[in-house]
């Protein structure tokens, strides 16, 4: 029937099969996969462990290729035995990805186009899906794990998975090439404050400076781009809170994993289909002040939540955090101003400018480099406003001077030489930084 397959190759791996090749192979596994549900009893698989489900599935698979009579060596067998059971058990095609711990991003573009991001690096990957319709499918398993739905009606999704890794769908007619799906891994590990150092993320004094600011309750904002590390320089950042303070976290999607004892977890919920019992962060806000907050940690502000954070901010939950998109302190603050007019309370802009500047008192810019390194390029104080403006002044800087010969950016974290204002609030926690930090210098790849 098949002489000519050869389940061992993956689809549009580097080996030579030609496309008919490849599309037998989808065709046979296809085909073995709705014979498997049709003599498996799915409701009894439901509460079997999983282990014993494998070993199960397994022997059916076994038995179905050998009613297929396909010529198979024993590796080729095991190979498309655990194809199918992640088809059954898993999401497919993009199973041997997520068991990955190095790949950070899994962006599907096409139903044979895949790719990843491994330190901070995008490449093709040989993972296909058979077409649109089986990509769909995957998407669909994806968003009812969590209870929602993908259809016409509703052709954009934001979902996670069960290890926190966020989802985001969109299928046509808003997708014109066919289903897109990306997901952003987020490993159980913490980044420590010695692997942030020893990554050249930033150095020793800026740790340090960092470190007294979280405990001395700066409210600190952290800006950046797209994947540029904002909400893992946040997690870092939350390590420095006292054990004995009350958090309260609130995202669009839990991604946070804070290490301390007495931490609430906020998340929001969208609308249902018929648009009704969606509750956004500007709520969840809201409600985070009625509960004794000691600090509130926004995942990432982008609408009119960003008043009532502000509120929070400047009427005693002193110490909060949170990450924005823009490309520099500056821009970030720009963008704050308008999420809170967004609110649409009238508010003249000076005073927005003036209570921003008041409530948050360090901006860290975090940005990924052309070589994928992750790296905090500046952190800045917030000294007042100036004219329609936030005034800030740099307190450490990365230099960029150019690029070696492996392909790894050169450059220096530097001090600018300003004693921070902030020290003052750091005298009355008891904490003090040697100035000599405002003077270190650390070259990078140099």
């Amino acid at each position: 029937m098949a002489s000519n397959i050869r389940p061992g190759t993956r689809p549009g791996s580097g080996a030579a099969s030609p496309p008919r090749t490849a599309d037998r192979y989808f065709e046979l596994k296809s085909e073995i996969h709705r014979k498997l549900i049709g003599v498996i009893n799915l409701d009894r698989v439901a509460s079997i462990p999983k282990d014993r489900i494998r070993s199960e599935i397994g022997r059916v698979v076994e038995r179905l290729l050998e009613e297929e009579r396909v010529p198979m060596t024993t590796g080729e067998q095991n190979k498309i035995v655990e194809e199918v059971l992640d088809e059954v058990l898993g999401l497919g095609p993009l199973e041997p990805l997520l068991k990955e711990p190095t790949i950070s991003d899994i962006l599907v573009n096409a139903y044979n186009k895949v790719y990843i991001e491994r330190a901070g690096k995008l490449s093709l990957t040989p993972v296909r899906f058979k077409d649109n319709s089986h990509l769909l499918h995957i998407i669909e398993k994806i968003v009812s794990l969590v209870g929602r739905r993908i259809d016409e009606a509703n052709p954009i999704v934001d979902a996670r998975l069960l290890d926190g890794s966020r989802v985001n769908a969109i299928i046509p007619p808003l997708a014109l090439d066919g289903p897109a799906l990306s997901i952003r891994r987020f490993g159980r590990h913490v980044i420590t404050s010695d692997e942030m150092i020893a990554n050249k993320t930033l150095m020793a004094g800026m740790l340090r400076f960092l470190a007294a600011c979280a405990q001395a309750k700066c409210t600190i904002l952290v800006s950046g781009g797209t994947g540029s590390g904002k909400t893992t320089t946040l997690n870092a950042l939350s390590r420095f809170i006292p054990e004995d303070e009350r958090i309260i976290t609130i995202e669009d999607t839990a991604e946070l994993q804070l290490q301390q004892r007495h931490v609430i977890k906020f998340e929001t919920r969208p609308p249902n289909l018929n648009k009704e019992g969606g509750i956004n962060q500007r709520q969840l806000v809201r409600t985070a002040l009625r509960m004794r907050p000691d600090r509130i940690i926004v995942g990432e502000c982008r609408g009119a939540e960003a008043l009532d954070m502000l509120q929070a901010m400047n009427t005693g939950v002193e110490g909060s955090m949170s990450t924005v998109h823009a490309n520099t302190p500056k821009d970030a603050f720009s963008r704050l101003q308008a999420m809170v007019l967004m609110a649409d309370l009238e508010i003249p802009t000076r005073v927005v400018i003036q209570q921003l500047a008041s409530a948050i008192k360090l901006v860290v810019q975090v940005s990924r480099l052309q070589d994928g390194s992750r790296k905090i390029v500046s952190i800045a104080e917030v000294l007042g406003v100036d004219g329609e403006h936030a005034n800030l002044q740099e307190i450490f800087t990365f230099e960029r001077v150019g690029v070696n010969d492996a392909g790894k950016v050169m450059g220096r974290f530097k001090g600018t030489g300003v004693t921070p204002k902030t020290l003052d609030r750091l005298k009355t926690y008891g904490i003090t930084v040697q100035p000599e930090i405002f003077e270190e210098v650390v070259e990078v790849n140099l």
